[in-house]
């Protein structure tokens, strides 16, 4: 082969190469320069897909596409809270644009490694007394987000198990005190459940292996079980769900994942819908808006399911009134 030609083929080839790579590159600084959500996740993939669902779906109803107009940085603790602190350093060194999560510790752990990135939480119980925000009209600093935080929630709950169980004097609470939102919570159901005269017996768990002894303590102590909500509970509620049906031991939740698992009743926020509307935060955030300049928002629905199934396993029988104001009845 002749010394040009053979020298214009090796031309080709590189041109060819270097195109190649530029492609590659662009494509790569294309990608790289997309807004980015850190999302930490309190429980798992699996546990958490009904509000990344919720979550996400708002978002491309505001014109964010999953992959092509933003990137999703997905953390996921799987109930151990020990994680929080790991996972959001792990965020910020990605340098997300902004970090969305919820419950207590995850945002205190998210509010610690960074003054500077965006914080939106989903669901928090009380922002302002857990120092999270300053005010819920202005938030201040780099964190707002919407409160699960409702004035008597705690009694508006026990009325509601006590309609289901009319004889109920001795009531349970699990509850893991490592969280600050659960020993204030737990503080809260103890008070209503002295003003509607019923006696309180108190487990304390601080990690998933403490539930099954804390079952074994409650014998003969409890005739009703109220599970205080958070990212322990969550993960372990089919288990907690499990131990109480063999305690004989109605369940009210904060959370209708928890019905769904099992569990007899709940009274509270729609979290899917909480998700939802922290989406609407992160739009905010991401055209410029400062997080510390946009109100928490504080709940103003609240979802009661029934599980007439585990009803039934119980041997109790739900009252027509209160089938009828359920938002969910599971048969």
């Amino acid at each position: 082969m002749p010394f040009d030609q053979l020298k214009r083929r090796e031309f080709i080839t590189l041109l060819g190469g270097a195109l190649a790579m530029w492609l590659i590159a662009s494509r790569a600084l294309q990608a790289a320069k997309l807004p980015t959500i850190g999302f930490l996740g309190q429980t798992t993939r699996s546990g958490g897909s009904e509000w990344i669902a919720a979550f996400v779906q708002r978002l491309h109803e505001l014109g964010w596409n999953e992959g092509r107009t933003i990137a999703i940085e997905y953390r996921w603790a799987e109930g151990r809270e020990e994680r929080f602190a790991e996972l959001a350093a792990e965020l910020v060194r990605l340098k997300v644009d902004v970090i969305v999560t919820s419950g207590t510790p995850a945002v205190m752990a998210s509010k610690q490694a960074t003054s500077d990135i965006p914080i939106v939480f989903a669901t928090a119980g009380d922002p302002v007394g857990n120092n999270l925000v300053a005010s819920l009209a202005r938030p201040g600093g780099n964190v707002t987000g919407l409160s699960i935080l409702a004035a008597d929630l705690a009694g508006k709950r026990l009325e509601l198990l006590r309609e289901v169980v009319p004889g109920l004097h001795r009531l349970a609470i699990i509850g893991n005190v490592g969280n600050p939102f659960t020993v204030l919570e737990m503080g809260q159901v103890q008070a209503a459940a002295s003003t509607l005269g019923l006696e309180v017996a108190t487990l304390e768990i601080r990690r998933a292996q403490d539930i099954a002894p804390a079952f074994e303590a409650l014998k003969g102590r409890g005739e009703a079980l109220y599970v205080c909500a958070d990212a322990l509970a969550n993960t372990n509620r089919i288990r907690i769900n499990i131990l109480a049906a063999g305690a004989h031991l109605p369940t009210m939740h904060g959370s209708g994942d928890y019905v769904e698992a099992g569990g007899l009743m709940s009274y509270g926020v729609n979290f899917p819908d909480q998700f939802r509307r922290a989406a609407d935060y992160v739009d905010k955030i991401l055209h410029g808006a400062k997080p510390g300049t946009i109100p928490v928002e504080q709940p103003t629905k609240f979802d009661l399911i029934v599980s007439l199934i585990t009803a039934k396993a119980l041997g109790l029988a739900v009252p027509p009134p209160l089938i009828g104001r359920a938002n969910e009845v599971i048969e």
